[in-house]
């Protein structure tokens, strides 16, 4: 599985900031077979506070804490690795909605945003808003894609 470093730098040692944390991320998950998730730190309130973090389950689909966030790391690996077949019409079988604002930055690899009604090509480097609609990701290529993804809380105001 993927070796994914995690610093925490929130440490106060005789007044000075300190590194309290430099190790591998032990909350890593293969939810499906090369879907690899690791959940690196989440806060369970607005304002976050900045004293501890409780761990929450990793989970296929994120449940972000009530007026909390969650940092998700994930590696999507192509669609034929997955078993995950999309047929042309019919909604994508990995077709989710989270309650949440999500910022999604793609580092490495493609991969499709697939909407209800659309499509769209991600390419590493390229940012993503999502605001809380139905979305699925597609791996399309041979290649593993690797996305940063922060997930805030939100209400829908619609």
């Amino acid at each position: 599985m993927n070796k994914i470093p995690r610093r925490v730098v929130t440490g106060i040692k005789d007044g000075k900031s300190v590194i309290i944390e430099d190790q591998q991320t032990e909350n890593v998950v293969e939810h499906l077979p090369g879907l690899i998730i690791s959940d690196i730190w989440n806060t369970q309130k607005m304002p976050a506070g900045l004293d501890f973090e409780t761990r929450i389950p990793n989970t296929g689909f994120p449940q972000t804490p009530k007026n909390g966030t969650y940092f998700r790391y994930v590696v999507i690996p192509p669609d034929k690795d997955l078993g995950v077949e999309f047929k042309a019409g019919a909604p994508h079988p990995m077709m989710h909605q989270t309650q949440t604002l999500d910022y999604i930055i793609i580092l490495s690899g493609e991969l499709y945003m697939v909407m209800e009604e659309e499509e769209t090509l991600l390419k590493s480097g390229d940012i993503v808003i999502q605001r809380g609609t139905n979305h699925a990701w597609s791996n399309r290529s041979d290649e593993m894609c690797i996305q940063l993804a922060i997930l805030i809380d939100a209400e829908n105001s619609v």
